[in-house]
């Protein structure tokens, strides 16, 4: 790759989250042609410290006119092509705190930098040729992970083992397109071409299109995640549920029904899954206006979710309330959780017939809970889930991409079925080829990339 570098205009930004209190570092990063001398303008690096790249310097950050300490810091410079973004980069890394971080980027952009726009720097990557478009689109993903096997897969597609074979794909069909063409331009002077050795190299294609195009759906879940609400009457054990799952006192526990008056929410991780636990408000009609509202926000989180766990006491069983509770929801999935099973056993002949999934637990002895556990990932796509071993999984744009390619390949099958010319073979390979393109962003369209990248963090 050539290291041509286009320095753009000098932009900054806080690259690190801060917290009042909590941030022992704070960092501020630029980038483009005028990087290295807004640093130079505004550290002072005592003694012979050399300003080379990939070094990092000890001194203090002084206001260039007044000379007034602002921060005693460390300069990191990275050079052109060696950085990031391929431009010159620097960051200041200064005492964490939101104070400090904000006093260094005034006094940056006070020096002619630019505030960075959401991903500019990602940006800045991608048109320097650093990185392809999946691996801007991973770096964002490993950021905004909610579980390990997240992770992974953010930090596969950065390693490029999803453009890989993308971009094999596209080369194999570019070199199909170009058998075509040129028996198209020069067909008295080449040997005719081989439909069949055409056919079998689209069949090779479009299997592992579809091998691809098989992740998207584990590929969404495992960012997304999954939303659970836990329903049911007062006081059958919600949240202790929640709590005894979270490990954790999310939610207050009492013997008064009505104790939770609002939707409580827990962030866990089964199977590898993020699951979102909704805890809501006992369900039952009340003429206390708070509980009322929260019986309403309970309802409606039920609606929401991807899944519900109805609760019920197993020392009660199921009763008319449980009824009306349920007819509202039936259609949605749920599973049938029976609390309190070490205080007795409900009649199981009262339960709907169309609630095939059943979990006993204790929530009070910490009971039950792996079969709960379980029960849930049996739920999500019949058991057939297996997000932990995953090598690659691709998302909505790149699913949507490939779905075109995937059309676009079976046409040309079809026009060569049909015994159509040459010419109606190369529209719709070209199409594909396009596609494809906009994975990795070989092909792409400047809206497009302001529709990623807004979704980036200020500073990445």
């Amino acid at each position: 790759m050539s290291e041509t570098v286009i320095q753009r205009e000098t932009i900054a930004a806080i690259a690190t989250a801060i917290v009042p209190q909590q941030g022992s570092i704070g960092i501020v990063r630029l980038s483009g042609q005028n990087a290295l001398s807004i640093a130079r303008s505004l550290f002072d690096a005592p003694g012979q410290q050399k300003w080379q790249s990939h070094r990092i310097l000890y001194g203090f950050i002084r206001h260039p006119q007044t000379q007034q300490t602002i921060d005693e810091a460390l300069l990191l410079l990275m050079l052109a092509p060696r950085s990031y973004t391929r431009e010159d980069v620097v960051e200041f890394h200064c005492h964490g705190g939101i104070i400090p971080v904000q006093q260094v980027l005034q006094l940056c952009l006070e020096q002619g930098a630019k505030l960075a726009q959401p991903g500019e720097f990602t940006i800045r990557a991608f048109l320097n040729g650093r990185i392809d478009l999946t691996q801007a689109e991973s770096i964002a993903e490993l950021v905004g992970a909610r579980s390990p096997q997240a992770s992974q897969i953010a930090v596969a597609g950065l390693q490029g083992k999803l453009a890989q074979p993308i971009r094999q794909l596209r080369h194999t069909c570019l070199d199909i397109l170009a058998e075509i063409e040129a028996r198209i331009d020069f067909e008295e002077d080449l040997p005719p071409l081989d439909e069949n050795v055409i056919s079998q190299g689209l069949e090779a294609i479009l299997r592992q299109v579809e091998a691809i195009l098989s992740t998207a759906d584990q590929g969404e879940l495992l960012r997304t995640g999954l939303k659970v609400a836990i329903v049911g009457r007062p006081n059958v054990g919600k949240s202790s549920l929640l709590n005894a799952w979270s490990r954790s006192d999310r939610a207050i526990v009492t013997d008064l029904p009505g104790t939770t008056r609002d939707v409580v929410e827990s962030q866990l991780v089964v199977g590898g899954i993020p699951v979102q636990v909704l805890d809501t408000a006992g369900i039952r009609d009340t003429m206390d206006q708070v509980e009322k509202i929260g019986v309403e926000r309970s309802r409606v989180a039920a609606h929401q979710a991807d899944l519900i766990l109805l609760t019920i006491d197993a020392q009660v069983g199921w009763t008319i309330e449980e009824t009306e509770i349920y007819q509202p929801i039936a259609h949605l999935p749920v599973i049938l959780v029976i609390n309190k099973i070490d205080l007795g056993t409900p009649d199981f002949s009262l339960f709907p017939a169309q609630i095939k999934e059943i979990v006993k637990t204790s929530a009070a002895q910490n009971q039950g809970i792996d079969g709960l556990e379980k029960a849930i990932l049996a739920s999500v796509h019949q058991g057939n889930l297996k997000a932990a071993n995953l090598d690659l999984a691709i998302n909505q744009r790149q699913a949507a991409a490939l779905t075109r390619a995937k059309i676009a390949l079976q046409q040309v099958q079809e026009t060569i079925n049909n015994q159509l010319p040459l010419d109606f073979w190369t529209i719709d390979l070209r199409s594909a080829i396009q596609a494809l393109g906009e994975i990795t962003g070989e092909e792409i369209t400047e809206s497009v990339l302001e529709r990623i990248f807004s979704r980036f963090c200020i500073g990445k």
